[in-house]
């Protein structure tokens, strides 16, 4: 099993857990974060041992969207440099939402921005109580692009256009009533119970019909089948890196990282 610096991958029998093991920054997205989802789900995860996949976060929070590091850095990028850094995050998106075998999420404190495109591209998904579940990036300035084919795919686009346009905060009971999430426990130390028991149904089943069932039901949704079109991919890829080289995408991340108001709420 390959060595990883952001993940923490081990495998117990027939299942692979990664998590995001970067519990300093919140289990935030860096590019080599995006790197390395990629490779453990093109290599490890493939291995013909492995029945399903467990996707969650080391330390306080699930994953609290893009590094600021990581952010900083992207302010000083050319349109060329952001679209081949979008375009890698719209892939590794559609990577993990078409892998052939199921993804089990386990979620507990905050998933945001790219937390919630993880969430979304999991097959099952168990979330603890406190769970907060945000899509803030007008806020910014800039849109969650990237992962809205997925977002979309899963909860429709009523509750998409909602969470979008208030960058509101929802809690892991509204994260239920949309369909981002299947299962609510009541504290994090119930999600392990919780996944095992989906576990235990899941390695009783035929690998060629789990991966048939996942692939039939996206064949047969219009969103999903949507999501999977390159053209799609590239337009999310292109929204994303117009935003983060406008005027309006390059003031909403600097004034976040400097923690004060944009231009847009000055005088309020």
């Amino acid at each position: 099993m390959a060595a990883y610096q952001t993940l923490e991958v081990r495998r117990d029998g027939a299942v692979l857990t990664v998590a995001i093991n970067r519990p300093d920054v919140r289990n935030a997205f860096n590019d080599v974060v995006i790197e390395e989802l990629a490779s453990v789900f093109a290599k490890d995860a493939m291995d013909s041992a492995v029945r399903a996949v467990v996707l969650k976060g080391n330390g306080p929070v699930f994953c609290a969207g893009g590094d600021l590091n990581w952010m900083k850095k992207a302010i000083h990028f050319t349109y060329e440099e952001n679209l081949r850094d979008t375009r890698v995050l719209a892939k590794m998106f559609h990577q993990l939402n078409t892998f052939p075998k199921p993804i089990i999420g386990v979620v507990h404190g905050a998933a945001i921005g790219g937390g919630v495109g993880l969430v979304s591209v999991c097959d099952i998904v168990v979330a603890s109580a406190e769970t907060v579940f945000s899509l803030s990036e007008v806020r910014l300035g800039i849109v969650p692009a990237c992962i809205g084919p997925f977002v979309i795919a899963k909860i429709g686009a009523s509750h998409a256009r909602a969470l979008f346009l208030s960058a509101d905060r929802a809690t892991a009971a509204r994260a239920k009533e949309i369909g981002l999430v299947h299962e609510v426990v009541a504290t994090p130390a119930e999600l392990e119970p919780a996944v095992r028991k989906i576990l235990e149904n899941i390695v009783q089943c035929g690998p060629n019909a789990l991966a048939t069932a996942k692939r039939l039901v996206l064949d047969l949704s219009w969103p999903e089948k949507r999501a999977a079109q390159p053209d799609c991919l590239e337009y999310v890829a292109k929204m994303l890196a117009d935003l983060r080289v406008s005027d309006e995408g390059q003031e909403g991340v600097k004034a976040f990282l400097e923690k004060r108001k944009p231009s847009w709420l000055e005088g309020k």
